[in-house]
């Protein structure tokens, strides 16, 4: 039995406790164990290499573009196998510079392997048995594997493992109508390959504002098939591919989709099972995250879980937040409790998109629609916007009417998520007003003007989707959830 006073189980934020740990205690004994490449998830196989993949195909959308502003560009190829072989060979490079570092220290012990408890504070990993003092969980998530009949016969993608597809498929199914099918849609159809989403919900993007959705399916429908309601019933092989079954929810019609790849992109789920954290009496819910409580400490003292694996919004910048709350907690002594009222999150499909706090749906169940106002500013309406030639996109914003307190914005269009920022950083003032917003200068002509245009434009819900329709020519396909 190995005794550490710090087992660190994952290398991703979780690491970011070690080193200020080491600093107030630099004679403490740490483990540091992890059954996957080094990195974790986010640089391995999510949010860094998927990003340097959908920016080469957000620039040929906006070379195809370009003719509406007098250029005439051609784009004479598309290689796929330069574009992939630029993030494998970055992120390989990534990797295995941090597997090197690891390897050479010398104040923690490095297993590349998996672990799982075998009692209270007791793991096996490999052939050893260790002991912790205190342990930080930070063992990620994994694909989402929905029972669908002949799916493991016919071999299908994930997430995970697309990004070692050899060869540009010339057609792909995604099974799945969330950001991750959002976003490897719009990187394959960029790439050339023919691209049809299904999805079960009957939204695209559910998670989305609905107008947002409605604008983001009719640009990215443009350049792919995008099949909403739909449950797949099986897959199967074909002579001229894989053939996927699926059936209309609600009205039994049946439609079949053939491709030459098939991509499930459902969602994620833990990794507990691999863990066993029963065995150390740490607390799952009924999907298996570890539960947590608000200062990010599991059922079992001493024993805290971060990221994916405590199921709180699945965001590499959340994990990063939180290994911030636990910096506070361990190291500095200051306890504080994890807040989660404004969680950002994007999706980095053609067009781009970008959120944080309350929807729509949410403010108006909490508050009361009479005590919400709502903003609306599209980008056309701007300087820059109109310069740019874009349209239908825009700024949502919704703030509490008696107090101006910022609850939530949306937006869809042109860096989404760079935009939105200047939102987020006022939703984590003690005040969360929005009044700086209003009150302060941004530069024109600029897209952030969208932003401060919004909230210049608050009224009440019902005056808002008057707007909406009106000015977006949505119809009853804006209109709330």
């Amino acid at each position: 039995m190995k005794d550490y006073d710090l087992i660190v189980i994952g290398t991703g934020s979780a690491m970011n406790l070690i080193d200020p740990l080491l600093g107030k205690n630099p004679q403490m004994k740490i483990a540091l164990i992890d059954k996957d490449e080094p990195g974790g998830t986010c640089l391995t196989r999510g949010c860094i290499p998927s990003k340097m993949l959908v920016y080469p195909a957000e620039l040929v959308r906006v070379l195809e573009s370009a003719a509406q502003l007098g250029l005439e560009v051609e784009l004479k190829k598309v290689d796929f196998q330069r574009v992939v072989e630029r993030m494998r060979t970055s992120i390989s490079r990534d990797i295995n510079e941090i597997r090197e570092s690891l390897s050479k220290r010398k104040d923690l012990d490095y297993y590349p392997q998996a672990a799982a408890f075998t009692s209270p504070y007791n793991l096996k990993v490999g052939k050893e048995d260790l002991k912790g003092k205190m342990i930080l969980l930070g063992t990620g998530s994994k694909p989402l594997i929905p029972p669908i009949r002949g799916l493991d016969e016919t071999g299908y993608l994930t997430s995970d493992t697309v990004l070692q597809l050899a060869a540009l498929p010339k057609s792909i199914a995604i099974i799945g109508g969330g950001y991750i099918a959002a976003e490897y849609g719009h990187f394959f159809s960029a790439m050339g390959s023919q691209v049809t989403i299904i999805g079960r919900n009957p939204r695209f993007l559910p998670d989305e504002e609905p107008e947002i959705s409605v604008v983001a399916r009719r640009d990215m429908a443009r350049h792919m098939t995008i099949l909403t309601n739909q449950e797949v019933l099986e897959v199967k092989r074909t002579g001229d591919g894989k053939r996927v079954v699926a059936k209309e929810r609600g009205k039994g019609k049946e439609l079949n989709v053939v491709a030459a790849e098939v991509l499930v992109a459902v969602g994620r789920g833990p990794n507990s099972d691999i863990l066993h954290p029963e065995k150390s009496n740490i607390q799952t819910d009924e999907n298996g995250w570890i539960v947590v409580n608000d200062s990010l400490e599991t059922s079992q003292p001493k024993i805290y879980a971060l990221g994916d694996a405590n199921g709180k919004f699945p965001f590499k910048h959340k994990a990063n937040y939180e290994s911030t709350v636990l910096y506070r907690n361990l190291v500095l002594q200051q306890k504080v409790k994890a807040d989660y009222h404004a969680v950002p999150h994007a999706v980095f499909c053609y067009p781009e998109i970008a959120g944080v706090g309350l929807g729509e749906k949410e403010a108006v169940e909490r508050f009361g629609e009479e005590h919400i106002l709502m903003g609306l500013k599209k980008y056309e309406d701007t300087g820059k916007g109109q310069a740019m030639g874009v349209k239908e996109y825009f700024a949502k914003v919704i703030v509490e009417k008696e107090s101006n307190r910022l609850l939530g914005a949306h937006i869809v269009g042109p860096q989404a998520s760079l935009l939105i920022q200047e939102i987020i950083t006022l939703m984590y003032t003690p005040e969360r007003r929005a009044d700086p917003i209003t009150q302060g200068m941004h530069i024109h002509p600029a897209l952030s003007e969208v932003v401060e245009s919004a909230f210049d434009s608050l009224m009440p819900p019902d005056h808002y989707h008057h707007v909406l329709a009106e000015s977006l020519d949505f119809g009853h396909e804006g209109h709330r959830r």
